[in-house]
């Protein structure tokens, strides 16, 4: 199993649309507002594909199912709510290898967000 943040295939959807979907399908959270931080590139020199990050708040009152993830899709998600310093210290050990995890805590660190 990979530790990583919510993510999904655009499916012709804009990237606001497809995160608020794939955040309601993997975490159970219907979240209504989301703020873009940045774009990038995985791997330019071989890859064309740009990821969209957007991050955003939530509370146990948006909590509408258990998530997980759809079944069609082959998706088998356990829901994992870590403390900041947590998770900070489990890239440090090497157990959060997902890159656009990595930068996302980055993100939180270096703005001071949580």
């Amino acid at each position: 199993m990979l530790i990583e943040a919510c993510a999904g295939l655009l499916d012709n959807d804009n990237p606001e649309d497809c995160i608020k979907r794939e955040t309601e399908e993997e975490t159970g959270y219907k979240i209504s507002k989301v703020e873009k931080i940045f774009e990038a590139y995985m791997s330019p020199g071989s890859v064309t594909e740009i990821l969209h990050f957007f991050i955003a708040e939530y509370s146990d009152d948006m909590k509408i199912n258990e998530g997980g993830g759809l079944e069609e899709e082959g998706e088998n998600i356990e829901v994992l709510q870590l403390q900041f310093d947590k998770t900070l210290s489990m890239i440090d050990k090497g157990e959060i290898k997902d890159a656009k995890t990595i930068m996302l805590l980055q993100y939180l660190r270096l703005k001071n967000i949580l």
